[in-house]
């Protein structure tokens, strides 16, 4: 027997059953779906907010022009008065017994200007029969003048007592509503002391500070809105109407007054509200923030080949963050395409399908 035909025997069926099996597969490509934009140049807007308060546009400060006590107080805080209406009254005792004196001295005054008169009525019929002199008639005439001079001086003088009288009540200049009192019955008040303020109907505004780094944004501001806490889904347009020239000492903001073009009844005195200032920027390429990522701390976003559907990093510079973008300094071009979502599970070189590609 040949030696060699068992050793067959056990590889032959071996060997039949190899050519029986198929070679195996290579893995199928891994394809991952990712979102993606194509970059473009666009203007970007930038928007800044200022919390503020509703004011009137004319506000004064009330005050007595003379001094005294506080004999009572007609409004309270809110009040809505009218033109001539009394706010408040000082104790007029005093007041009057100074017009009651200047109206005797003028009594007075004008009892001797008339005698006077009188006199150099007399002293002219004498001078012309020649019984008196020039010189006496002259004396006699300079009486009269001065004692006419006196009564109107003390006519002014009791015309000023009775203003003085009248001072004692305070009245309001204009219609409008009391927003602020600083003061109570039986109080003693300077003349000029603010005692009150009185905003005059019409007009309203938000009043806001603003820090010197936003100021050139704020004049340049297309457009401003409006809105104030207690109805946030009203907008309202605004407008730039003062911008202070100097800063606050304490607070080193700048004051400004934002007018509100189309005021409803919902906006009323007092009230918080936000003005949002929009303004344009210069035309830059931007990008998701999304498509951001960093590589020691370097910012790259991954770039779409539109040819063979593969992405490639690349380093990006970037510039001002506003809102949900980027705007892109250098790096990118306008057209092409970068992922923005999924960057994270994505390797150089990886074949990518674009799933609802948007444009910025």
């Amino acid at each position: 027997m040949n030696p060699f035909f068992p050793l067959a025997a056990l590889l032959l069926p071996l060997l039949l059953g190899g050519c029986g099996r198929a070679a195996p597969h290579a893995p199928p490509e891994d394809i991952r779906p990712v979102r993606a934009e194509q970059v473009g140049i666009g203007v970007a807007r930038q928007g800044t907010r200022y919390a503020g308060e509703i004011r009137a546009r004319y506000e004064t400060d009330l005050a007595f022009r003379v001094g005294g006590r506080v004999d009572s107080r007609k409004v309270e805080v809110g009040s809505a008065v009218r033109a001539g209406q009394v706010i408040a009254t000082l104790d007029p005792q005093d007041y009057v017994l100074a017009a009651r004196a200047a109206r005797a001295q003028l009594v007075a005054a004008e009892a001797e200007a008339r005698l006077a008169q009188q006199d150099l009525r007399r002293f002219t019929e004498l001078r012309a029969q020649n019984f008196i002199s020039e010189a006496e008639l002259d004396r006699r005439r300079t009486t009269a003048e001065a004692a006419a001079a006196r009564a109107r001086q003390l006519r002014a003088d009791a015309a000023r007592q009775d203003n003085q009288q009248a001072y004692t009540r305070l009245t309001a200049p204009h219609a409008g509503v009391v927003t602020a009192i600083s003061f109570e019955a039986g109080q003693v008040v300077a003349a000029g002391q603010p005692v009150a303020k009185l905003a005059r109907e019409g007009e309203r505004e938000v009043r806001i500070d603003v820090p010197e780094n936003a100021l050139d944004a704020l004049r340049a501001a297309h457009d401003l809105k409006v809105r104030v806490w207690s109805a946030p889904d009203r907008v309202y347009a605004g407008r730039l109407r003062e911008l202070s020239p100097a800063a606050d000492a304490a607070s080193r903001t700048y004051s400004a007054r934002v007018s509100l073009l189309d005021p409803d009844a919902a906006v009323k005195l007092g009230m918080t509200a936000t003005v949002e200032a929009d303004s344009a920027g210069a035309a830059a390429l931007s990008v998701a923030q999304s498509a951001l990522f960093r590589v020691d701390g370097q910012p790259q976003v991954w770039v779409v080949d539109p040819r063979t559907g593969k992405v490639a990093a690349r380093s990006v510079r970037i510039g001002e963050m506003s809102g949900e973008r980027a705007a892109i300094v250098s790096g990118l071009t306008a057209g092409d395409w970068v992922v923005t979502a999924g960057v994270h599970k994505l390797a150089p070189g990886q074949q990518v399908r674009l799933v609802g590609p948007v444009r910025p």
